[in-house]
């Protein structure tokens, strides 16, 4: 069993940042690929980042390539979405989540998630 915390969500002007940060409680965090989606209202959930139980192998959605940057420190058990560059398209809510599978963007893959986190981006 594995529960997810994530924080660092707010408001933030077009252009600028925000760090979400994902903790999580349970046994052997490292070895769990780990996820970043998002949900925009009306709209369905979305693949954004994945992170390998190493952090050897990052995998991004197109449309947040070369913005943002997934990371994960596996002596704190927390998963990090470092957001820059921020667009009004990426106001969601941010939910983090932990598959046992491989490196994997489909949502079912994921066993765990994460209550979910605003970020609002205003223009």
């Amino acid at each position: 069993q594995v529960q997810l915390v994530e924080s660092g969500g707010g408001l933030v002007q077009t252009g600028g940042s925000l760090r979400l940060s994902c903790a999580a409680s349970g046994r052997s965090f490292r070895s769990y690929v780990m996820g970043w989606f998002r949900q925009a209202p009306g709209k369905e959930r979305e693949f954004v980042a994945a992170i390998s139980g190493s952090g050897g192998i990052r995998s991004y959605a197109d449309s947040v390539k070369g913005r943002f940057t997934i990371s994960r420190d596996n002596d704190k058990n927390t998963v990090y979405l470092q957001m820059n560059s921020l667009k009004a398209e990426d106001t969601a809510i941010y939910y983090c989540a932990a598959s046992a599978r491989a490196t994997t963007r489909a949502v079912p893959s994921y066993e765990y998630w994460g209550q979910g986190t605003q970020a609002t981006v205003s223009s």
